[in-house]
């Protein structure tokens, strides 16, 4: 066992939902407009899976972990240790981690844990990893942040519906030493158990169990407070980043790439602003796919790496925060 003074991301993979939501279709559904929409969030459309089984958490999570192990050419039992980060698990018990290492072939009995960390989700499990790596115990983590978050969502609340959306993102998380053009410079997390009721789901949980009153009151869907959350999300995204580069002895201007987790793309814009960073330089997908939690940053990370913008050895910052509110930033040389 010989510790890793780094880690390096080796290989990413997504997957999205075939079926797309319109603004023009959510218009038929609840009191909006597609101006309204693209005005508050930037979002035209964005993806849900099929609800018959085909396309569960777990089964998003295994068509990005596949195409993130072919990237890292990395074969099942390669793989030491599964993160999966999701709010949406196929069940409320055993984890989704352990449902995807057997829809994956892993016979290798490594641990596997789910992360709930919302839309920081698969930062978290990314810092998670790194530090694993470092320990010298694993070798090869598999990360995924996968969501199907259709069932929690009130199809008739304007303030929620027009946001969210399903999908997976996967990284394999490899070693890396001091030459390596590759490797995880800096990373912080965060979280501030005040802000727990501004997006949260009521009920559900062994604090408040379901019952025929609160699924008529929908206590099973997502309620948020969206004006706290904007606020909330561009301190907390702002913060995490300088504080990362600062770690990493970076500035703004080193970097090829900037990653934000996508809720909003008026969060994003802001963010920019206050970052003093180019729009040119941010990955966005928030307009095609909407908001899918913990799969936002993976599938922007996979997207702009398989259509050759990042590179090896490109700078980039990706940033996030999510329910609880957690959040993070994570500075790397592709």
């Amino acid at each position: 066992m010989t510790p890793s003074k780094y880690s390096k991301i080796l290989g990413t993979g997504s997957y999205i939902p075939s079926r797309t939501l319109t603004n023009q279709e959510l218009e038929k559904m609840v009191d909006t407009s597609n101006e309204w929409i693209i005005e508050r969030t930037g979002i035209k459309e964005r993806r849900l899976a099929k609800l018959d089984g085909s396309e569960t958490c777990s089964e998003m999570g295994a068509f990005a972990a596949k195409k993130a192990m072919e990237a890292a050419n990395i074969k099942p039992d390669e793989i030491d240790l599964i993160l999966f980060a999701t709010v949406s698990p196929d069940y409320k018990l055993p984890s989704t981690a352990a449902v995807l290492q057997q829809k994956l072939g892993i016979k290798n009995e490594c641990p596997c844990l789910d992360i709930v960390a919302a839309c920081s989700g698969f930062l978290y499990g990314l810092v998670i990893a790194d530090s694993m790596i470092k320990t010298g115990i694993y070798k090869n983590i598999l990360i995924i942040g996968a969501e199907l978050l259709q069932p929690f969502v009130d199809w008739t609340d304007r303030t929620t519906c027009i946001l969210f959306a399903d999908g997976a993102g996967a990284a394999v998380l490899g070693r890396a030493d001091e030459n390596d053009s590759s490797k995880i410079l800096s990373s912080t997390l965060s979280c501030d158990g005040t802000g727990d009721k501004l997006l949260f789901v009521p009920s559900g949980g062994s604090a408040s169990p379901l019952n025929k009153e609160k699924l008529e009151r929908k206590e099973d869907k997502l309620v948020m407070e969206g004006k706290q959350i904007f606020k909330y999300a561009t301190r907390t995204m702002m913060r995490n980043s300088q504080m990362a580069l600062e770690a990493a002895h970076l500035s703004v201007s080193d970097l090829q790439w900037f990653i934000p987790h996508q809720a909003n793309l008026r969060i994003i814009e802001y963010l920019a602003k206050k970052l003093e960073i180019n729009m040119e330089k941010i990955i966005v997908t928030v307009e095609k796919y909407g908001n899918n939690s913990a799969a936002t940053i993976p599938i922007a990370l996979d997207e702009a790496v398989r259509a050759g913008k990042i590179k090896r050895g490109d700078k980039c910052a990706m940033t996030a925060f999510g329910a609880g509110v957690t959040s993070g930033a994570v500075v790397l040389q592709y």
